[in-house]
């Protein structure tokens, strides 16, 4: 499992110019789902994007988390986190997650993060969206879980 976690002070996505999903201050979710995770990740990736001390105190130090400032999120599945551009001028997307494995494990993702504290909205799964993001920093990080084993992880 691999998530680019952004810092944001406000998040929004669109499907067809439509508001579906938004956030204040927290964090942007791209969450992208490899064939090999399991629960076990998703459990591992909320814990960790919860309790991650990005935020900063009185002192300017990033020595917060999300349930210290009470932030938000907005989780949005990227099956392209899993591109792999060695070869040839076209990505190729054979290392991500099948999408009925991706949607369910992505949906107990976004549950597994509620139910850490952190109010998580969503994207549309399989949908092409429009994302609009402040970012605050910027911070931005790539977080991947230790879970499972990753016989296919590029060098």
């Amino acid at each position: 499992m691999r998530v680019v976690l952004q810092r944001v002070q406000g998040a929004e996505v669109q499907v067809a110019g439509q508001p579906v999903g938004a956030c204040g201050r927290g964090v942007l979710l791209l969450v992208g789902i490899g064939p090999q995770d399991l629960e076990k990740d998703a459990q591992w990736m909320a814990r960790k994007i919860a309790g991650l001390r990005i935020f900063p105190d009185s002192e300017g130090r990033m020595n917060l988390s999300l349930l210290d400032i009470q932030g938000s999120a907005l989780s949005i599945s990227q099956f392209t986190l899993y591109g792999d551009c060695r070869k040839g001028r076209r990505p190729s997307f054979l290392g991500a997650a099948k999408p009925d494995l991706a949607e369910a494990l992505w949906e107990r993702f976004c549950e597994l993060l509620m139910a850490e504290g952190v109010p998580t909205a969503r994207g549309r799964f399989g949908a092409d969206m429009q994302i609009s993001a402040n970012a605050d920093g910027p911070v931005t990080l790539v977080l991947e879980s230790p879970c499972s084993s990753k016989p296919n992880k590029q060098p």
